[in-house]
């Protein structure tokens, strides 16, 4: 059995890791109207800095689309909360990078609808007369489409 090595330094880390992340994003994320109007879609990186408290500050633009995102990526980023880390009483700064997936929303499957009209036959009075084969009501079918 090899001892697992331990890191010098403690970093700063989300509570509940990756998948706690992807959901505050999706959240979150309010899609800008402009990028919306352009349909506009791409990814944002945002680097930044952590603090010993895991406060986030000294947010920069990496590589930006424009029409709103950048803004609203550098947003979300100065919302993340960290966990504080003591580092043998030392305060440590730690540097980070994320990319924010910028996505335009499925656009909605048109709903299909399909009525089917049958005329009623007419009733008539019995009649001790026979008489041929009566022919059935034609159906009718519509599709209509929105």
């Amino acid at each position: 059995m090899e001892k697992k090595k331990k890191k010098f330094l403690k970093l700063p880390r989300l509570d509940g890791g990756r998948e706690v992340l992807k959901k505050f994003i999706k959240e979150n994320l309010k899609y800008p109207p402009q990028a919306l109007e352009n349909k506009v879609e791409g990814d944002v990186i945002v680097k930044y800095k952590v603090n010993s408290q895991g406060e986030v500050f000294d947010a920069a633009l990496v590589h930006g689309i424009g029409h709103g995102c950048d803004e609203e990526a550098l947003r979300l980023v100065s919302l993340l909360k960290y966990e504080a880390v003591r580092n043998r009483g030392v305060r440590v700064t730690s540097n980070s990078r994320i990319k924010i997936p910028f996505r335009l929303p499925p656009k909605p499957k048109p709903a299909k609808m399909k009525i089917v009209y049958k005329p009623e036959a007419k009733k008539e009075k019995p009649t001790d007369i026979k008489k041929p084969a009566e022919k059935k009501p034609e159906t009718y079918s519509y599709t209509i489409k929105f």
